[in-house]
């Protein structure tokens, strides 16, 4: 081969395939450097652009002084404020933060007043609780000092909800201050006491639930009579019965309802002191009820009598929105009070067992007097376990949280029946507490540091709720009208009210 040959041969080499491809790639490259470059130049272009705008705009904006404008417009611009540094624990920070109010319990329900905490309504109804699983017990202690306003509270609380359908029981009103608002709801109080024409006959049947056959009927009524006899007799005795004296009551009871359809308890105690012979096979049975006979006797010839000696003339409708029993009448006899709540329970009860009563209030006021009878302990007792299952919420009201460790001796069944009665009340609302209660009403509720301080400071109105695990503190706001219906300081103004008027 020839060099020439061999230079076309080299010439083929370079611009065969191989070599044309290796052309394309690099101008491609250079392609994309020359892109590159002129989007690059691009950006820093707008870039210098807006960086020369915004230093226009700031040469072309006037600012205020740092101190200040002066002049007659001296203090009308911000300036700079400079607090000093502050250094405390997280604990304590904490309670700065401006969003740890209490969210409160919902819109449904009735309304009581402000939260004092958060500034909102607060509103409060144990069945919405209990629907929406925030309570498990519907029932209330209410504990406050005389003049804190605990009453006013109470009688808010359950007039608000009768336009939702519940109604009230007060089985016994000690002070009477229950009647004005009974009579004012449409409702009806039952006065009791000496020298009034009022009888009431613990024997009667009383309201009979719907959907009752008549065989339940006639069992239900001959225990609730048995019961009844039994506890009048522990409350005048102030003991428990014999299994003696309890067979002498029934026997005599038995006797009583052969003779009438509606026995009198005068009838039944004729029998005890005189029982029949059939009856009594041994002849010891008058022996044996002696003194159970002797201790009803007072409720219809001694100096108990008037009360319980005759067929009743006074009826507890259910169907009424609110029913108060009265004894203000009876205020200075301990005994007869608790034998008239007594009785009044009983009526309450074939009540409270209708499936189609619906959801009531039972208001228990001045309950220091009535936890010191174990029947009635035990009765109160029996209607909180079963609140639920009745549809009711109890309300039990009184001075102080240390009136429970006045309920009988240290261990006694007593004492657990009035501490089973706190712990079956989710909710707890105390008003002002005296600076000597608050280690026995903190250790009671469970309370913090902060809310046992606190106590001592409520005004007229305050309270702290206490709704299971949660706490609240409220002010109860009330209407004109109800201010006016719910005054039970009208025996000490009245007077003095009339004094300035006279004088002036």
């Amino acid at each position: 081969m020839t060099g020439q040959d061999e230079g076309r041969l080299h010439t083929a080499v370079l611009v065969g395939p191989e070599g044309e491809r290796r052309r394309h790639r690099k101008a491609r490259q250079k392609a994309a450097t020359r892109i590159e470059t002129t989007a690059r130049d691009t950006r820093r272009a707008e870039a210098k652009a807006r960086w020369e705008t915004e230093q226009a705009e700031r040469r072309n904006t006037t600012y205020l002084p740092a101190g200040g404008e002066s002049g007659a417009a001296a203090l009308r611009t911000p300036g700079w404020l400079r607090l000093p540094k502050h250094q405390d624990t997280s604990a304590t920070l904490a309670g700065q933060y401006p969003f740890l109010a209490e969210g409160g319990l919902g819109s449904a329900g009735v309304f009581v007043g402000q939260d004092l905490y958060s500034g909102g309504s607060f509103v409060y109804d144990p069945w919405v609780l209990y629907q929406q699983g925030l309570i498990t017990a519907p029932n209330v202690v209410l504990a406050g000092i005389v003049g804190s306003g605990k009453s006013s509270l109470a009688k808010s609380l359950y007039t608000r909800s009768l336009p939702f359908g519940r109604r009230v029981y007060v089985p016994g009103d000690p002070k009477g201050e229950h009647t004005a608002v009974a009579e004012a709801v449409g409702g009806k109080a039952i006065v009791l006491g000496h020298g009034l024409s009022n009888r009431l006959n613990p024997l009667d049947e009383g309201h009979r639930p719907s959907a009752v056959s008549d065989a339940e009927w006639a069992m239900q009524v001959a225990s609730r009579r048995r019961d009844l006899i039994g506890a009048l007799a522990e409350t005048v005795l102030d003991r428990v019965l014999s299994p003696l004296e309890h067979t002498a009551i029934d026997l005599a009871l038995q006797d009583a309802v052969r003779s009438a359809e509606v026995p009198i308890l005068p009838m039944v105690v004729d029998r005890i002191l005189a029982p029949n012979h059939e009856d009594d096979e041994d002849g010891r049975l008058a022996e044996d009820g002696r003194l159970v006979g002797h201790a009803l006797r007072r409720l219809v010839a001694g100096d108990l009598q008037g009360l319980f000696d005759g067929p009743s003339t006074v009826r507890f409708d259910p169907s009424l929105p609110m029913v108060s029993l009265d004894l203000s009448r009876v205020a200075e006899n301990s005994t007869l009070i608790s034998v008239l709540m007594t009785c009044s329970s009983a009526w309450m009860e074939s009540a409270l067992s209708d499936p189609n009563g619906g959801q009531r209030w039972v208001i228990y006021d001045e309950a220091w007097r009535l936890m010191a009878y174990p029947s009635l302990l035990r009765r109160m007792d029996a209607q909180w376990r079963l609140a639920r299952h009745f549809g009711i919420a109890n309300m039990l009201i009184f001075h102080k949280l240390s009136d429970l460790d006045n309920v009988g001796d240290q261990g006694s069944a007593m004492r657990a029946l009035a501490s089973s009665l706190l712990a079956n009340a989710e909710t707890r609302i105390v008003y002002r507490q005296e600076a000597d209660q608050l280690g026995s009403t903190a250790t009671a509720l469970g309370l913090t540091g902060t809310e046992q301080k606190l106590l001592p400071s409520l005004g007229t109105g305050q309270g702290l709720w206490r709704i299971k695990d949660r706490s609240f503190v409220v002010q109860h706001q009330l209407h004109p009208a109800e201010l006016t219906a719910f005054d039970t300081t009208t025996r000490m103004t009245s007077d003095s009210r009339k004094l300035t008027n006279r004088e002036t």
